[in-house]
């Protein structure tokens, strides 16, 4: 099988998988949290790496967030999701965030997951961790190009010539086609928000039991965001199935 052909091969199999597959890089993670607070306490209670590194941890998931919440609240129906069973695409994206870069979605996905790689106050662990991203999604973008291309011709190669893969650039920019939508956003992206709350909540209980010797649940700030976030997130799941509230025409 010639390079290019084994390239699209993998990156479909990853892009059927690519929701369950990174959560071995998360028990991992916490397995190095566990084995760092155990070895060397200090590391999560001094410097640079105190309590308040938790919350700059946290902005780096936000902000990855947020450029998944920018790119879904631009596109139309059909394009950007989180489908796993087959490409879907029924136009190219090319305006708004897509000017700037031709894969925002795993560009966001990557701080989300940096942000939560960084509790762990591993360098190594974050090194290796860029490397496997860079190779894991170079595969699903290679594969999602070659949909893209024999689907779309020239409209799509015209404009992945001038757009960058996966670090943006402005100079191309133009200002999106389609209006926010706020509810597009909230159908597609409060899983997202749920699970930054979760993952970050694991690490808590982890480092508690290691220093405790119990899973006893502290009332600190990430059980209470986290309740909040679920309470809010089963709301929206329950009128989503209920009502019609969150539909919109193309959207």
């Amino acid at each position: 099988m010639a390079l290019q052909e084994e390239f699209e091969q993998q990156g479909n199999f990853l892009f059927k998988y690519r929701g369950s597959l990174p959560i071995f890089i998360l028990i991992l993670g916490f397995a190095v949290y566990a084995f760092l607070r155990m070895e060397t306490p200090t590391l999560f209670t001094a410097g640079f790496y105190n309590q308040p590194f938790e919350f700059i941890a946290l902005g780096v998931s936000f902000f990855g967030l947020a450029i998944r919440i920018f790119t879904v609240g631009h596109t139309p129906k059909n394009t950007s999701g989180r489908n796993t069973k087959a490409q879907v695409a029924e136009t190219v994206n090319t305006s708004g965030i897509y000017s700037c870069v031709r894969h925002p979605l795993y560009l966001g996905n990557f701080f989300m997951w940096l942000g939560i790689g960084m509790l762990t106050r591993s360098v190594w662990f974050n090194v290796s961790f860029i490397l496997f991203y860079w190779i894991y999604y170079e595969r699903i973008m290679f594969a999602e190009e070659q949909f893209l291309r024999k689907k779309f011709g020239e409209a799509y190669t015209n404009w992945a010539a001038k757009t960058p893969a996966f670090i943006p650039s402005f100079k191309n920019w133009k200002a999106p086609i389609e209006k926010f939508s706020f509810k597009k956003v909230i159908k597609k992206e409060k899983n997202g928000l749920l699970a930054i709350f979760l993952v970050f909540y694991l690490f808590e209980l982890i480092g508690q039991y290691i220093d405790n010797k119990t899973f006893w649940i502290n009332e600190t700030y990430w059980l209470y965001s986290l309740i909040v976030m679920a309470v809010l997130y089963l709301i929206l799941k329950i009128l989503k199935h209920s009502t019609k509230v969150f539909e919109e025409e193309g959207r």
